[in-house]
């Protein structure tokens, strides 16, 4: 009789010989491969004993691994205090906002290139069919295989990869090698749990979390295939045929509601976005509007402010280009797109009515192409101009050269733009229904524009619920003027 092992099938399936798997061969050696996976020291192994018995059947061998731990332990606590830079320490709010915090951060934690490393592996096996049936080939490939750069920030970079496992593609942001301060982790911890509680089809998903072969902490997100909408203005400003003809200012206005729904569900939950800008609003090829880069949000349901160690790195160059980039530190968001409260350096006092006045700034360039600030080219200039006030973008001689919006969106821009955040739009339902109600013709009277065209509203729902009597009326009033026209100029002839 032959002292041959029987076949074991499973074994042939995965591509080994009759021999059973190497686990249950050397399980020593394949338990050191798996510490050096999860990163585990050789002097507390896990430990399985192998079977005795003589492989006789299809089974599954199991590989005992350590425990799993939930994805979010990947990333540090960091001790949450107030940086004490928030505090202006004697200097003037304007002062405050124009120099970034140039102090050591106070946190203490150690780097976590220090004490972390990763690689993030694919999970699932390759699947082949051959005449002997299905082959499951183990795989072990970086998971998320980066394609191309999608944007650069100032606290880290967004590229385009694909999913080795799921096989789709996604949007990986990863923090710059020296960016790896606690405060600038902090804030990135903070943008994971917050983006991660805003489940909303305006805002961008995280689907997970990680940490690099080079030590540098990423979140994956969905990838949405479009353009920004800073992108969008570019190309309506440049006189784009095709984008004016999509664009229209009701279409514009419909695109603008996508944001404004995402901040209606994060300021019902308690999170202010603080850097609405055009460059954060992607727009998809079917119409898709996502608020983008959290990064900077802040929960209103607790106290304190994530403190900065630096201002965030300048991407653009010229003094101009800097009002338009999100800064960190005392000036915590985008110059050019600042509440006064925000532009002055309160942070405890910015809430929703803070980000609905960076919204309104949005719209008001979506519509007229053009900041309300245009001709302010330094960041000083820019945050003057911001706590000066926005009154002038509501008269007409301010739009020569630029796009004059309808007379309807001059009134809200004059609502919206208040220094006072008292006097603002106080939530997004709010604004919401402001919008609607212009954009199913309901207009506010506020001047005879407003009027001529709320009567001409109401006249045609008149004639929609009374056809027959609209028409008569029409004829008569048409009759009328004409027998009044030939009678004035009959009376010219004489």
């Amino acid at each position: 009789m032959s002292n041959k092992p029987p076949i074991n099938p499973l074994a042939q399936t995965m591509g080994y010989d009759n021999a059973p798997p190497p686990v249950a061969q050397k399980p020593a050696k394949v338990l050191d491969s798996l510490r050096q996976t999860v990163g585990y020291d050789q002097d507390a192994p896990p430990s399985i004993a192998p079977s005795s018995s003589p492989v006789s059947a299809p089974r599954v061998v199991p590989v005992v691994s350590p425990p799993m731990t939930p994805a979010s332990a990947v990333l540090p606590e960091v001790l949450r205090t107030r940086n004490e830079n928030e505090e202006n320490h004697g200097h003037s709010p304007f002062d405050a906002t124009l120099a970034a915090d140039s102090e050591p951060s106070k946190l203490s934690t150690a780097s976590p290139t220090q004490t972390l490393s990763g690689r993030v592996t694919t999970v699932l096996p390759s699947v082949e069919e051959d005449d002997h049936g299905l082959r499951l080939i183990p795989r072990n490939k970086e998971r998320y295989a980066s394609v191309k750069q999608l944007g650069v920030g100032g606290m880290g970079e967004v590229d385009l990869a694909l999913d080795e496992d799921i096989g789709r593609r996604v949007a990986v942001k990863r923090m710059y090698t020296e960016s790896l301060s606690p405060a600038a982790i902090a804030r990135f911890v903070d943008e994971v749990h917050i983006v991660g509680q805003l489940e909303h089809p305006n805002i961008v998903p995280i689907h997970d979390v990680g940490l690099d072969s080079s030590g540098r902490f990423f979140l994956v997100m969905k990838y949405l295939e479009g353009e920004t909408l800073e992108g969008v203005i570019d190309k309506l400003r440049e006189g784009n045929a095709e984008y004016l003809a999509k664009y229209s200012v009701e279409y514009r206005v419909e695109v603008f509601m996508g944001v404004l729904r995402a901040l209606q569900y994060a300021h019902a939950n308690g999170i202010v976005h603080r850097d609405i800008k055009p460059a954060n609003v992607m727009v998809g090829r079917y119409g898709e509007v996502v608020l983008m880069d959290w990064g900077i949000a802040k929960s209103t349901k607790k106290a304190g402010e994530r403190g900065g160690d630096t201002d965030e790195k300048d991407i653009t160059e010229s003094p101009r280009g800097r009002a338009f980039t999100t800064r960190h530190g005392a000036l915590i968001g985008t110059p050019a797109y600042m509440a006064p409260e925000q532009a002055r350096g309160l942070n405890d006092q910015i809430d929703e009515r803070t980000d609905l006045f960076a919204a309104v700034v949005l719209l008001h360039e979506l519509l007229s192409l053009r900041h309300y600030l245009y001709d302010k080219t330094t960041v000083a200039a820019m945050i003057a101009g911001v706590l000066d006030g926005a009154s002038a973008v509501t008269t007409h001689g301010w739009y020569q050269g630029a796009q004059l919006p309808p007379a309807e969106y001059l009134h809200l821009f004059a609502k919206g733009l208040q220094s006072d955040p008292n006097l603002r739009f106080q939530n997004a339902t709010e604004l919401v229904n402001y919008l609607q109600d212009i954009l199913t013709g309901k207009i506010h009277v506020q001047c005879p524009v407003t009027m001529t065209k709320r009567m001409t509203r109401e006249a045609g729902r008149f004639v929609d619920r009374n056809p027959w009597l609209g028409f008569s009326m029409f004829v008569g009033g048409t009759a009328l003027f004409v027998s009044s026209l030939a009678v004035s100029v009959l009376a010219i002839l004489r």
